[in-house]
């Protein structure tokens, strides 16, 4: 496209857009924003009252500009707010990308999307992005391009690599089907003419009336009906043939990345891998105030439901509850308006201590004077179900001992979670009579006992089949009996030396299989107990593991296995926990 013929366009979007007025904004509809290659995208164009110039906040999403949550914050503060809807989604013009594809516009469109932004009628030329999850993602893939204007970021819980969000080498069906089936298949369907739900309401609906069970339970993965994934379906094929590949690679943008961003993220989120973009901005940012100026926030929340005091029907306090886009205001004001303290001026990082249900401030993540606590595996041969005999000891066991327990892909351990499928604390007795979990605890504490950090669980393990799943989950037991999980983790067993590098079990030969959890601050109250499960299978939050040798993305069949994890002298099975000294609270 010629530059004369874009700015034709330009203006021309303008004097046809539709203009709507309400209490907090002028709205114009699905502005034309012409990108490099003679694509045009579309945005909605939010102006506050007043006569500005005014600097600019800008979101691209696939999901609908429609949406994405309420604005009247920014607007209110003095800031144009664009929506955008990204390439092929909704409004704008050509094909979707999928996030499973290699070598997307992603960057380039918005790069041409910021500085069109900064050039729009009334802006003063500053602009800021903003966006959660998939919106996130957007942000990251374009800020290493630095387009002049781009002042300030606020990407929030998005992991740096496609790899941590799915998991071991397959697409984690609870979550994904649904997001593709009820998400981003209608447009798809609408786009093209092709049969089926057309709208998120309509295909939901699908969903309740029987298509959950019918996709959820569908073998083998690389023959989902096309409806389900619709135009993505060939990237996601390409992706589940060699799931080892990373078609994101965020954190090697991050030399190249010269603003500051501030990432507000859940304990139990299941994109809080993000809290590596933190690490690497401050070590490799390209500028000063890259590396200097990014902050992370992370509460006790789920993805869905960041800021909220009550998370699975558990509530954290009062002081759980945060005003999102209050706090990216003041972000804002404090990069593009220059005035304000920002957030948390004095500490990069900001946690929520669960248990204690209070905020700390610290000055790195993770803590560095987290101390290693070891707590050893240990039964009379009987740890299945609270009630037998497993227990974490710190002391070093003199004698060997094991524990087994059948797992059957066909009846797999169920997921405690959300209707939309999202992850999020629960209390764990609802599984408390199945005997395919494994419960070690301690006795109750005499002392609070605060655990930060990444815990980590090494299991001794020997299996009837080439392959299969171990899952590891601390869990906070309350003297009332309530069992609130604090933190997961798990590994396929062909994958525990890397998604690069599989290599099956040997049937009956013991393998030592270690498991990084997920992040967490807790502390254990005094009369509480801090509790191990360790079982095979999380379904549907996690693709059930076949336990056989074939593809498990291609092979349908389903075999039990039989697991026996061992304990004691030369076989041994610990729990280490990131224990922060009492002494050193105050952060």
């Amino acid at each position: 496209m010629r530059a004369r013929d874009g700015l034709v366009l330009v203006l021309l979007s303008w004097v046809t857009a539709v203009i709507a007025s309400d209490s907090s904004a002028q709205v114009e509809r699905n502005v034309a924003v012409p990108m490099r290659d003679g694509v045009v995208l579309r945005a909605d164009v939010f102006r506050p009252h007043g006569d500005g110039p005014f600097p600019v906040l800008v979101m691209r999403t696939p999901y609908g500009k429609s949406g994405g949550g309420p604005i009247d914050d920014y607007l209110r503060a003095g800031y144009i707010v664009v929506k955008q809807d990204a390439r092929g989604r909704y409004q704008s013009d050509g094909e979707y990308e999928s996030q499973y594809k290699f070598g997307t516009h992603d960057a380039e469109d918005g790069y041409d999307t910021v500085e069109w932004a900064a050039r729009l009628p009334g802006a003063n030329g500053k602009v800021g992005t903003f966006g959660v999850s998939y919106n996130a993602l957007l942000q990251w893939r374009l800020a290493p391009l630095r387009p002049p204007s781009m002042i300030a970021m606020a990407a929030s819980s998005i992991p740096p690599r496609l790899t941590n969000l799915e998991g071991p080498g397959t697409i984690r069906p609870g979550r994904r089907l649904l997001w593709y089936y009820g998400g981003m298949s209608p447009d798809m369907r609408l786009r093209s003419g092709r049969p089926g739900a057309t709208t998120r309401d309509a295909a939901k609906k699908l969903w309740d009336l029987g298509m959950r069970e019918n996709l959820l339970y569908f073998l083998p993965w690389s023959e989902l009906p096309v409806e389900v994934c619709e135009d993505d379906t060939d990237d996601i094929q390409a992706w589940l043939r060699e799931p080892h590949l990373d078609p994101w690679n965020l954190l090697a943008g991050c030399p190249e990345i010269a603003v500051p961003n501030l990432d507000i993220v859940g304990w139990f989120d299941h994109c809080n891998d993000s809290i590596e973009f933190f690490g690497a901005m401050r070590r490799t940012g390209r500028t000063a105030a890259a590396r200097e100026g990014q902050r992370l926030i992370i509460g006790p929340w789920s993805h869905a439901a960041l800021g909220r005091r009550i998370q699975g029907g558990l509530d954290f306090g009062p002081a759980a509850e945060l005003d999102l886009p209050a706090l990216q205001v003041r972000w804002f004001d404090h990069w593009i308006k220059g005035h304000g303290e920002g957030v948390n001026p004095r500490a990069p990082v900001r946690i929520f201590i669960m248990g204690a249900n209070t905020w700390r401030d610290e000055q790195d993540w993770p803590l560095q004077r987290a101390q290693p606590r070891i707590y050893h595996l240990a039964s009379g041969g009987h740890a299945n179900t609270p009630s037998g005999d497993g227990r974490l000891l710190p002391e070093t066991l003199r004698t060997a001992g094991q524990d087994q327990y059948r797992y059957d892909p066909r009846i797999p351990v169920p997921t405690l979670w959300s209707p939309a499928h999202f992850t999020q604390p629960a209390d764990q007795r609802p599984l408390a009579a199945r005997q395919d979990i494994l419960v070690y605890q301690t006795e109750p504490l005499a002392e609070p006992m605060e655990v930060t950090g990444y815990p980590e669980v090494t299991l001794s393990v020997s299996c009837s089949t080439p392959d299969t799943d171990l899952f590891a989950r601390l869990i906070d037991v309350a003297p009332d009996g309530t069992a609130r999980d604090v933190a997961m983790g798990m590994v396929r067993a062909r994958y525990r030396d890397g998604l690069d590098r599989p290599q099956l079990l040997v049937p009956g030969a013991v393998t030592a299989i270690r498991i990084r959890l997920r992040p967490t601050a807790n502390e254990f109250q005094a009369g509480h107990r801090i509790r191990l499960d360790v079982t095979s299978s999380d379904f549907p939050n996690f693709d059930r593991n076949h336990n056989t040798a074939g593809d498990q993305n291609a092979d349908a069949r389903l075999v039990p296995a039989d697991i026996t994890l061992h304990h004691g002298p030369g076989r041994e099975s610990r729990l280490v926990l990131p224990v922060v000294p009492r002494r050193s609270h105050g952060g």
